[in-house]
């Protein structure tokens, strides 16, 4: 299929948004299944896990592929889509599809409008430069606002939405839209809404759709010349439909407005229309810039640049996004941004250095895939035959090994000890975890040097549950879980702008071949919003240190300050400037630097100790307005910190930041208090510095002894 006439799109939203059902409608309108399925029945095409169908809720990400004519080209157009998760403890799925999508749909409940979710998916989307369009679900929802919703996106996304319909009546009377291009009402009639019947526009909104569709033509005049010049010349009716449909386009792409669509997927109202805008407004592969590449054939100071244009003859660079163990091998998405990937081909991973075969291609539907012979650039599919892929490995030929942009992903605020209930199950397990870890990557797994036990890290409460559950239906190994833990970290108890110095020598020399290392480095504490790193900096002059031995510095710097500080806990925030040492002619090695580095990093520990961070979480309650002081009153208990109060409608939107420790079993409480009308969302935030009684209390469970670090008595 021609290039021009290909959409890579995702579905997302928060969750309970509806996207899956929007999925399920696309298929049904589009040929893909006779029938739609339900989220309650357990049948929908991308809800195929055993969990997903149970909770009903999506888990993972889901692939399918479909075809959509053009209403107005008649030209057939091919769709991927992902249909993606919408809790937060899945945000890594939201996170991977979002790296290699040319455009998304984003979802909104029709009442709630821009919820807290909405604006994770936002910033994803903006940080993959993704241009979408938004769809405004569930018109028919008792409470349902079209201009509330809207005018929440501006509020709470700062973007420009562009209404390119109305809503044919709100909550009960809800009939279809009103196209502003074509100033037509849309009803959707027949099985299962399969007949798009066109009527005038109703006398009783006329007068807002015509209001609506001068603000649109406004809005595409800022895009093209040419509907600037006729609505200054008063000839609204010399701008064509297509003029307009074109400057949308343009706009989107070029993130300079989102056309907003409307309907009720679950009533079968208005999905078309949307898949219309989904080929009308979003990009096909070669609207956007060419991809950004690096040749790993140079020092990385010296790297080449590539810019890969959408080229099926160009040099190969395919992205793996995804990888999911199964019985036989790994199945791994790729997506393909230059040249042609053949069944057959011998492929080379920039990562790991190493050659692998793609034994097959497929063309993936959800949990089912049809086999393809090739894929060009611009496409997205899975293989089998990539035993050692990893998410975000780039694969090319070897005589052009070439290194796309990564996908980075949040860092785990939850653990938990795992521990098979026979010994017969522990290498089982071990396996099972680390297939799980491989094909997660917001999943961690370690083993406590303290305790001995395994223990998991995840995004939240409902992550962990769901792997554990997995292991135990995918993988039949029945496992017991501990306590969740908060994944804690610390921070070295620098003032910002007020260095220290410290020095570690590493020296052994009794006779024979002996070893040498010796370094001074400068310690400072890095801003606030980059707590979460460690940065190194070479500022040695005169050769003092060799540069090679440099590396291994950073190297110890590094994983001492991750295997933990006074509490045991990683240590982050700081920026290491090794500025001077020496050197042995004959007994300086790279592990001995190494290890001066970890005696300069003790040193500072013992000068000036640490704090400890904990993850803060940000926390959205939407209650009854009689429930408020209560709920609020219950959050102020937690230690939560309330950042706005705002109405709407009979509802309260109370919007806080909570450390992770306190919100544990919220779920319950919140009922509780509210009698079942009051729900939440929160997402990870930032780490902040505990307070004093909490470091106390903490620093007493690890045992620590007299500020000396856990596990060093």
């Amino acid at each position: 299929m021609d290039l021009v006439h290909l959409r890579n799109i995702g579905i997302c939203a928060h969750i309970d948004a509806g996207k899956t059902t929007t999925t399920e409608r696309v298929l049904f309108y589009t040929g893909m299944v006779h029938r739609p399925g339900n989220i309650d029945d357990g049948n929908t095409v991308t809800d195929y896990l055993k969990e997903e169908k149970e909770r009903g809720i999506t888990i993972v990400s889901a692939a399918v592929s479909t075809y959509w004519d053009d209403p107005v080209s008649g030209v057939k157009h091919g769709i991927n889509l992902i249909d993606t998760p919408g809790h937060v403890d899945f945000t890594a799925e939201v996170e991977r599809s979002l790296r290699v999508l040319d455009g998304a749909v984003i979802v909104f409940d029709g009442k709630e409008g821009v919820e807290a979710q909405s604006e994770t998916v936002w910033r994803q989307a903006d940080k993959y430069k993704v241009p979408r369009i938004a769809y405004i679900n569930k018109m028919d929802k008792i409470g349902a606002s079209f201009r509330k919703s809207v005018d929440s996106m501006v509020k709470r996304l700062g973007t420009n939405p562009v209404p390119v319909q109305l809503p044919w009546g709100e909550e009960v009377d809800h009939k279809g839209i009103i196209d502003l291009i074509e100033m037509k009402a849309h009803s959707f009639e027949g099985e299962s809404g399969k007949e798009v019947i066109k009527h005038p526009i109703p006398a009783n909104l006329l007068e807002e759709a015509k209001a609506a569709r001068i603000h649109m033509m406004e809005k595409c005049a800022d895009i093209d010349e040419t509907i600037a010049n006729l609505l200054l010349e008063d000839k609204l009716d010399e701008v064509t439909p297509a003029m307009i449909r074109a400057a949308l386009r343009a706009g989107t792409i070029a993130f300079k407005l989102v056309p907003v669509v409307c309907g009720s997927s679950y009533r079968y109202k208005g999905v078309q229309d949307m898949v219309n805008a989904v080929v009308w407004y979003l990009p096909c592969p070669l609207d956007l810039p060419p991809t950004e590449a690096k040749d790993v054939n140079h020092p990385d100071d010296r790297a080449k640049d590539y810019k890969l244009p959408c080229d099926p003859k160009g040099p190969l660079a395919v992205m793996a996004f995804k990888t999911v163990s199964e019985q036989h091998g790994d199945l791994t998405y790729l997506r393909v941004y230059s040249g042609t990937l053949r069944a057959g081909d011998s492929l080379y991973n920039a990562r790991i250095k190493r050659r692998e075969r793609i034994t097959r291609l497929f063309r993936m539907f959800a949990n089912d895939r049809n086999t393809l012979e090739e894929a060009e650039a611009g496409d997205i599919v899975a293989s089998v035959g990539l035993a050692n892929a990893y998410t975000g490995d780039t694969l090319c030929n070897e005589d052009t090994p070439l290194v796309l942009g990564e996908i980075t992903f949040p860092e785990t605020v939850i653990s938990m000890s795992i521990e098979p209930k026979s010994n017969a199950d522990r290498e089982k397990l071990a396996m099972a975890l680390q297939k799980m870890a491989k094909n997660d990557p917001t999943f961690k797994v370690r083993l406590d040097p303290e305790t001995q036990q395994t223990v998991i890290s995840g995004m939240g409460e409902l992550h962990l549950d769901i792997i554990r559950s997995r292991i135990l239906n995918e993988f039949r190994v029945d496992a017991a879980v501990g306590q969740p833990r908060v994944a804690y970290r610390e921070m070295v108890s620098l003032r910002a702008g007020q260095p220290v110095e410290t020095e570690g020598m590493h020296k052994k020399q009794t006779g024979g071949s002996g070893s040498y290392g010796h370094c001074k480095i400068r310690w400072e504490l890095l801003p606030e919003d980059t707590r979460d790193k460690v940065e190194f900096e070479d500022d040695t002059v005169g050769g003092s240190i060799p540069r090679q031995f440099i590396k291994n510095i950073e190297e110890g710097v590094r994983n001492t300050a991750a295997s933990g500080g006074i509490a045991g806990y990683p240590v982050l925030g700081f920026k290491a400037s090794v500025y001077d040492g020496s050197y042995h002619d004959v007994d300086s090695k790279d592990f001995a630097y190494i290890d001066a580095a970890r005696l300069a990093f003790r040193a500072l520990l013992e000068e000036v100790g640490t704090e400890i961070l904990e993850p803060m979480m940000k926390v959205e309650v939407r209650t009854p307005d009689d429930f408020m002081g209560p709920v609020i009153g219950d959050l102020n208990s937690r230690r939560a910190r309330i950042e706005r109060t705002e109405r709407d409608g009979n509802l309260v939107i109370i919007a806080a930041v909570a450390p992770l420790s306190e919100m544990f079993g919220y779920v319950q409480a919140v009922r509780g208090l509210s009698q079942g009308r009051a729900n939440y969302s929160m997402e990870p935030f930032r780490y902040e510095v505990c307070p004093g009684h909490i470091k106390d209390k903490i620093l007493a469970e690890r045992g620590v002894v007299k500020g000396r670090p856990a596990g060093r008595r």
